[in-house]
């Protein structure tokens, strides 16, 4: 795995290690980067189910202030710590050690400008993030990756944009002068 573009382009990164481990690909990664803009200048980001901090560690690279890192893991945590001190991001990375679920019980409206999210596969997090997500929106955006054919629930403006079996859809909150 590598970082794409940025700052910190062509820098390898480590994903965690295990079978049950499903890293983004970087094409599909690319894709979604150039979904959301490219850009990421001075945003205060969001990466749920963290894995190795790649979609995060992209975002910083690509221009964003500062990153919440959100994994329970403990081989996904090492991960990203290493890629972390790897990329010398200490300062601008925060790693949370927690279930995203109970994280965001604690996180207000909006406190964040941009959310991505790579659940593990087949389990509901997707749509069930889809749904938190609605309901109290903690980023201006929220962009979740599952497979093709998990359900997912239909939002109003849920967008979703396939990349072979992998679909990334996207909400942005319909609240935003709440």
């Amino acid at each position: 795995m590598r970082i794409i573009a940025g700052e910190w382009r062509g820098r390898r990164i480590d994903p965690p290690r295990g079978r049950d481990v499903r890293p983004t690909t970087d094409r599909v990664r690319e894709s979604w980067m150039s979904a959301m803009g490219g850009r990421f200048d001075g945003l205060r980001v969001l990466d749920l189910f963290s894995g190795s901090g790649a979609l995060g560690l992209e975002l910083l690279s690509r221009g964003a202030a500062e990153a919440m890192l959100v994994e329970r893991a403990a081989p996904a945590l090492r991960s990203i710590r290493a890629n972390v001190r790897a990329l010398d991001a200490e300062e601008r990375v925060r790693v949370v050690e927690r279930d995203v679920f109970r994280f965001l019980e604690g996180v207000g409206r909006h406190d964040f400008d941009l959310a991505v999210a790579d659940p593990p596969y087949e389990q509901g997090h997707a749509a069930a993030l889809l749904e938190h997500f609605a309901r109290a929106p903690f980023a201006h955006e929220l962009w979740v990756e599952h497979r093709v054919g998990e359900p997912v629930p239909e939002l109003p403006g849920l967008r979703s944009r396939r990349y072979g079996d992998t679909v990334i859809s996207h909400l942005e909150s319909r609240h935003e002068s709440e």
